[in-house]
């Protein structure tokens, strides 16, 4: 706004009159509190892009370290990973480094024995007899070619001599109903459901290492009959966890027909169950753990699970850590109380391993975290009046569930971390990123079914395949399932 419009100049002296003078003035004092208001409205906006900046720049900077984020992201981090300086060893073990060598398996496991015996003196040419009591051995591991075994099952009819009624014979009972025995069933939902390979890599495995011909739909089919035949025992499995009083969860994304869905895993120290639900929000939490839960239950610090008594809860540190990571990152204030509360993690965690080698009795790790638990206090509360709105709101959320913090210390079977079922849940993420998911609810009643069955069974330590064998045949023949139930 030109305030000095319409007023004349007079041989560069102002022409005015005290009206106009006043004029001029009130223009001055509106034209000021135009620009006072703009300049607030460029104050709000810049601490608003600041603001923004740092949220960015955090967003960036974000790795394994001090997020959720996998460790095989931070590959993509330039700097991440420097090269580091040549040390002049040649690579492998070095010189004094205790190897450890392949163990002669016992003869008893011996398919076949070559022997090499000298027969005449290499001095004087002698006939040499008697036998070397500790001769040298070696062992080589041979894989023969295999080769299906193909069985052709017959039906006769035959005609009666007497009244001439054709007489059919039934099928035999134990006959599968496909082209394909339990033990190809097994094999089958075994490479897919613990390994995540895809149809077309079974087919090829099936077709190149077992010589079997078998088409991406029967593939499809087999995985079908063997989530079948895990019905009952997942049924128990899921029983059986939840009268469980320690337990550890988490979730991961999934996808059925494209929609977003929730894979949840549920861990015990015996048995480990995974189900799929279409949302992620407490309800499932409870569906899974049972509304009457009444036990400790390790987790992450995620809203699903605060409807549990925070003193039967255990949160998990590792997070924790990388949440005080990210409170170092950001400078000021907030990288101050990050490295306080990182000095304490670090502290108590060579407490714990302390106890987890024997070396510490409980009693003991109780008494010296003390004051341990009481700094971390007091540092969650210095965090709450750090100016920085994230860091008031971290240290905020966690004091709120300070209870949570230290039940492994006052507690026997409980573990800081949740890292059992972060652990559990890492192959499948990888089978969903490898096909995207499930395309039916069958597909993702398998997923639930093979995975809970492979994770269980190898907690217990037995064997996946033989256990998929009897639970196929046994669904074949009518008869009772094997139980995934560790035995008592």
């Amino acid at each position: 706004m030109d305030i000095y419009s319409g007023i004349p100049i007079i041989q560069g002296e102002w022409k005015s009159t005290p009206l106009s003078v006043q004029a001029v003035v009130q223009a001055l004092l509106q034209e000021n509190q135009v620009l006072r208001q703009e300049n607030q409205v460029m104050k709000q906006e810049l601490v608003r892009l600041q603001v923004e900046m740092e949220k960015l720049k955090e967003q960036v900077n974000k790795n394994s370290q001090n997020s959720s984020k996998p460790p095989s992201s931070d590959m993509f981090q330039s700097g991440k990973y420097a090269k580091k300086e040549a040390s002049g060893q040649k690579k492998g073990g070095q010189r004094g480094h205790k190897g450890k060598g392949r163990k002669p398996k016992p003869m008893e496991e011996v398919s076949k024995i070559v022997v090499s015996k000298p027969t005449a003196c290499c001095e004087c040419g002698s006939l040499l007899m008697g036998e070397d009591e500790q001769p040298q051995r070696h062992q080589v591991t041979h894989l023969p070619r295999i080769e299906p075994e193909i069985v052709e099952y017959q039906r006769h009819a035959v005609d009666c001599l007497v009244c001439g009624a054709r007489n059919q014979a039934e099928w035999p009972a134990d006959m599968p109903k496909g082209s394909f025995s339990e033990e190809v069933q097994a094999l089958t939902a075994y490479l897919g459901g613990r390994f995540g390979i895809s149809k077309r890599d079974i087919a090829e495995i099936s077709e190149t290492v077992f010589h079997i011909d078998i088409s991406l739909g029967s593939i499809s089919a087999q995985e079908q009959r063997v989530s079948q035949a895990l019905k009952k025992p997942m049924d128990e499995a899921l029983e059986y966890v939840d009268r469980q009083t320690t337990k550890n969860m988490d979730e991961t994304s999934w996808h059925e027909l494209m929609r977003l869905c929730w894979l949840w895993v549920c861990v015990t120290p015996k048995v480990t169950v995974f189900q799929i639900f279409k949302t992620r929000g407490a309800s499932e939490a409870k569906k899974f753990l049972g509304e009457n839960f009444v036990g400790i239950l390790g987790s992450d610090r995620y809203s699903a699970y605060n409807w549990i008594d925070p003193n039967k809860r255990q949160a998990c540190w590792a997070h924790l850590k990388r949440d005080f990571q990210t409170l170092l990152e950001r400078g000021g204030e907030s990288a101050t109380v990050g490295r306080l509360l990182l000095d304490q993690v670090k502290l108590f965690f060579a407490l714990w391993h302390h106890v987890k080698s024997g070396t510490l009795s409980r009693i003991d790790f109780q008494t010296v975290m003390v004051p341990i638990r009481s700094e971390v206090n007091r540092l969650l509360l210095m965090g709450i009046a750090v100016q920085h709105t994230q860091t008031h709101k971290t240290c905020r959320n966690i004091h709120n569930l300070e209870q949570a913090l230290w039940t492994f210390v006052d507690c026997e079977g409980i573990e800081p971390t949740n890292n059992v079922a972060e652990r559990a849940l890492r192959r499948c993420v990888i089978w969903r990123r490898r096909s995207f998911g499930t395309q039916s609810e069958g597909g993702s009643r398998f997923v639930e079914r093979i995975t809970t069955t492979v994770s269980t069974l190898r907690q217990q330590k037995r064997d996946v395949l033989e256990f998929l064998v009897m639970a196929c045949r046994a669904n074949l023949q009518g008869l009772t399932a094997p139980s995934l139930l560790p035995a008592t």
